[in-house]
């Protein structure tokens, strides 16, 4: 909240006087003690703030949850359990669970601000949480999503069926796991962004993703980046900066 926000709030008898002067000195920021709410990241960086509900306690995420939502902004919650989402229903009856992305979603209101659409490409269906995960996190960033799964080299023919449909979205997100070749396919064929998700699914010298990660980096194709092992949260929110560019 901005200083406006906070007298306003005060005016209305929302907020105490010892807790709007607090909030005066450092405008933004929500100290709960157990975490911090940055609640300017939206206009700062273009990214709000996002609750990484992993390592965090049931009763913990419920109640950052509550804070963030009585100042009026909008719920992500990654990696999340179903106890966390059943528990954050209790302050927030809206929330949405997607169990396959482990998200937790509420949108006050729902809108698209982006300059075309991303779409997010699957290597396989074990690949899919990962890229569940991707398309939660863009979608709750006010981007068109479209989704192309099950397109891996081991039948690269069917991703040639939805070309059209890869080839003029303004940013393409590929998630893939075992060697992580198809990034290096779609990089070598479209002229937009291609961001490379790794994930941890394949055999035992897959390395938990180390392999699929490798190959994303050394890829030959141009204009190929690449984020973190099943980062799909990563990826989406960069492939949101350059939509909305």
């Amino acid at each position: 909240m901005d200083s406006r926000d906070i007298l306003e709030k005060y005016k209305l008898g929302e907020i105490g006087l010892e807790e709007a002067l607090n909030q005066l000195k450092s405008p933004g920021l929500e100290d709960m003690g157990f975490a911090t709410i940055d609640t300017d990241r939206q206009k700062r960086t273009g990214i709000p703030e996002i609750i990484y509900a992993s390592g965090k306690t049931t009763e913990q995420v419920r109640l950052i949850v509550e804070r963030m939502f009585k100042n009026g902004l909008d719920i992500l919650a990654t990696r999340a359990t179903s106890e966390m989402f059943e528990a954050v229903k209790t302050v927030v009856p809206g929330a949405v669970y997607n169990s396959l992305a482990r998200t937790i979603c509420y949108k006050h209101k729902e809108e698209i601000t982006g300059n075309g659409y991303i779409v997010v490409v699957s290597a396989g269906t074990s690949d899919l949480p990962v890229a569940e995960e991707a398309v939660e996190t863009a979608r709750f960033l006010n981007n068109e999503v479209v989704t192309v799964y099950d397109v891996g080299v081991a039948g690269i023919h069917r991703l040639f069926h939805k070309w059209d449909l890869i080839r003029n979205a303004r940013v393409i997100i590929v998630v893939a796991g075992m060697e992580g070749a198809l990034a290096s396919v779609v990089g070598g064929l479209v002229d937009k962004p291609v961001i490379g998700v790794p994930t941890s699914i394949g055999y035992g010298a897959n390395f938990q993703g180390l392999s699929a990660l490798l190959s994303m980096l050394n890829s030959c194709s141009s204009g190929v980046s690449v984020v973190n092992i099943d980062n799909g949260f990563g990826a989406a929110c960069q492939a949101s900066l350059i939509n909305k560019l």
